[in-house]
């Protein structure tokens, strides 16, 4: 699906929301709402295709791991509560810490810079694994608090979402939506997931005979991860 139609898809379904919040205000009762609220999911899930959404990180970080598939979900589904649950937390308590410029509205300085140091200092470690330690295995812990610290960069259309529903003063009505969101979220950051598995495992695959080989470049792919997420972190903190 083009970008265009991706954009126009999500524009469409928000400007629905937006009509569906305005009715539920109006006293339009909880039926139309509900029937409306699995567009949640579809919307979630095509704006994780957009740009962002630490996709490149889970990918890069799942790629360079020992992660079986089971544990590489585990990852996706804390980076999608997380980066939801951080848009909605930050819509009810800390609204201040969120960018209302025009071009970058819905962002949020503060914890994008802190989500992509913390994924620097993972990058350091995966390097220093790769380098000096004879084997590791990646745990399901580990990746879990990977998945938190790529998702510590709210979601900007959940942060509109909420806080549309907020000055309509049906807070529920946004929770509802930004849970089937979270959904839709995962959804697409479980494939990339998944699809990050299956290459390494393919890989493995192919160097199978050669167990010397597959150990060095098992490590060279650990090495080279690392170093992208610690130049990735790099990149946003100077450049943000």
């Amino acid at each position: 699906m083009p970008w265009q139609q991706i954009i126009e898809f999500q524009r469409d379904i928000y400007l629905s929301f937006a009509e569906h919040i305005k009715s539920f205000a109006a006293g339009g009762g909880w039926f139309a709402f509900l029937t409306f609220l699995p567009m949640g999911v579809a919307f979630g899930a095509a704006h994780a295709l957009t740009p962002g959404h630490s996709k490149s990180v889970l990918a890069t970080y799942l790629t360079g791991s020992s992660m079986k598939a089971h544990k590489a979900l585990l990852v996706s589904i804390a980076l999608s509560f997380t980066h939801v649950s951080m848009a909605v937390l930050i819509a009810l308590l800390a609204l201040p810490l969120v960018s209302h410029s025009f071009v970058d509205a819905g962002s949020a300085p503060v914890l994008q810079a802190v989500s992509r140091g913390l994924l620097g200092l993972i990058g350091l470690w995966m390097v220093s694994s790769a380098l000096f330690r004879h084997a590791h295995t990646h745990s399901s812990g580990e990746g879990v608090a990977v998945g938190f610290m790529a998702g510590l960069i709210p979601c900007p259309l959940t942060l509109f979402v909420m806080t549309f529903a907020m000055i309509h003063q049906v807070v529920i009505t946004g929770l509802l939506f930004a849970l089937s969101m979270m959904l839709g979220v995962c959804v697409t950051l479980s494939a990339v997931a998944i699809v990050a598995v299956m290459f390494r495992e393919q890989l493995a695959r192919l160097l199978s005979t050669r167990p010397r080989l597959l150990a060095v470049v098992s490590k060279s792919i650990e090495a080279v991860a690392g170093a992208i997420l610690v130049a990735v972190a790099l990149h946003e903190i100077v450049f943000a």
